[in-house]
């Protein structure tokens, strides 16, 4: 069955210099320093990768494969969905990013490979606006409900409101947009680490919305959408059980997330989610020292095959 929500087909991109990005530690809560040293960590990360490829391969997801070897010392560039999305119709985004090493990692030869194997009607670039110091990080920023038309976003400086209207006017989402917190009160950086959203169900820390009234007004779309809300708490979010991305395998739905955060989740969560799609944990700690599990490495291809 194919799902309009769920891709058949992802890039990724295979890191040769991973290391947890200075330059974005100040407001992403999630990175850790690695114990190791520089060259170990990168090693660790190229194994993560190329294991989790294989196992998405095994499971019948198409899998494009584009080598990073740091010659432009970008660090976080096994990070792909934050600088480029894919939409049903034939359109692509390309993203500002907001520190100067990310926007580094967009490259050419993804889009022209997605060009030659799938239909792509147009290419809209907002990496320009960089130049005005605005970002909008892809569906890190955005989680898209290609259903429903929604683009949830967390208010944060990877996030900019008057972006985020342009994209949604272009792409035909409406924007619902909110401040969220972690259980020390600090700000959120992205999304789609407090949220996931599948074709029958939803993961959210419904709990991590400042605003009472947005808190109810996210609950209330995810549920009109048809989708079982599955809400999970703040020390479920900092296992990444948040970041998650359903894909169409070859039998059917799978929901790719890390051991860490399969891990974290409640034997009636895991069976919520198992009424439709069969969990594929992946182990990526080295690479969840950057700030991001397996969703962020992963960006989805909702274009039709040529």
């Amino acid at each position: 069955m194919l799902s309009l929500q769920a891709p058949s087909a992802v890039v990724m991109i295979r890191p040769h210099a991973f290391a947890s990005n200075p330059e974005t530690r100040d407001d992403n809560a999630f990175q850790t320093l690695s114990t190791v040293s520089a060259e170990a960590t990168s090693d660790a990360a190229r194994d993560e990768h190329d294991r989790a490829v294989q196992q998405l391969r095994d499971a019948g997801v198409t899998v494009h494969v584009f080598d990073d070897f740091g010659d432009l010392n970008t660090p976080d560039s096994v990070f792909p969905n934050n600088w480029f999305s894919t939409h049903p119709g034939g359109h692509v985004a390309i993203y500002p990013m907001f520190v100067p090493s990310r926007r580094r990692e967009r490259r050419n030869d993804v889009i022209e490979l997605l060009k030659q194997e799938y239909r792509v009607q147009d290419v809209i670039d907002y990496s320009g606006l960089e130049q005005d110091n605005l970002a909008l990080e892809g569906t890190g920023a955005m989680v898209l409900d290609h259903v429903a038309r929604i683009a949830y976003t967390v208010t944060s400086n990877r996030a900019d409101p008057v972006l985020l209207e342009r994209f949604c006017t272009h792409f035909n989402y409406e924007p619902i947009a909110f401040e969220a917190r972690d259980a020390k009160g600090r700000d959120v950086y992205h999304t789609n680490v407090l949220m996931g959203i599948g074709t029958h169900y939803a993961l959210i820390c419904l709990d991590m919305i400042s605003d009472p009234v947005r808190r109810l007004t996210v609950h209330n779309r995810l549920e009109e959408s048809g989708r079982t809300v599955i809400d999970l708490t703040h020390d479920q979010i900092a296992e990444f059980a948040g970041n998650a991305i359903e894909l169409t395998g070859r039998d059917g739905l799978v929901l790719a997330l890390s051991r860490r955060a399969l891990a974290a989740l409640t034997p009636d969560q895991i069976a919520t989610i198992q009424n439709s799609a069969t969990p594929l944990p992946l182990s990526v700690p080295t690479i969840e020292t950057a700030g991001g599990s397996v969703r962020c490495m992963i960006a989805g291809v909702h274009l039709a095959r040529r």
